[in-house]
């Protein structure tokens, strides 16, 4: 099986692009985990979901500051202003940009929300 990879950090694996021709073999999935690196889960919600276009992505970085500077350049200034009043949590814990991920974290941003009786 074949897969065409990107290079940049954040690249997702759609194939789409290029030349046509396939950049890289794959021949298990060690090999791609190892090419892809560390890949979370970015799961947006509310007002963050609407500025990005989309409730989820995959995107590689160590760091959650490093997926949000992902996020941040792939979706925009609306994304980046709406970024600056959510909350950020890690795997249902509350995180900041330093907070360390890896493969199958999952990062969720909330924006903050009102309600009452």
């Amino acid at each position: 099986m074949t897969s065409k990879l990107g290079t940049g950090v954040g690249t997702t694996l759609d194939g789409t692009g290029g030349s046509g021709s396939d950049e890289r073999t794959s021949s298990s999935s060690e090999d791609l985990s190892s090419t892809i690196g560390d890949v979370a889960a970015l799961r947006m919600f509310a007002s963050a979901r609407e500025a990005a276009g989309t409730g989820t992505d995959d995107i590689d970085g160590a760091t959650v500051g490093e997926v949000l500077a992902v996020a941040s350049e792939r979706y925009g200034q609306r994304f980046v202003d709406v970024l600056s009043t959510c909350r950020i949590w890690v795997n249902g814990d509350t995180a900041d940009n330093s907070t360390a991920v890896s493969a199958g974290d999952e990062i969720a941003i909330l924006p903050p929300v009102s309600g009452g009786m």
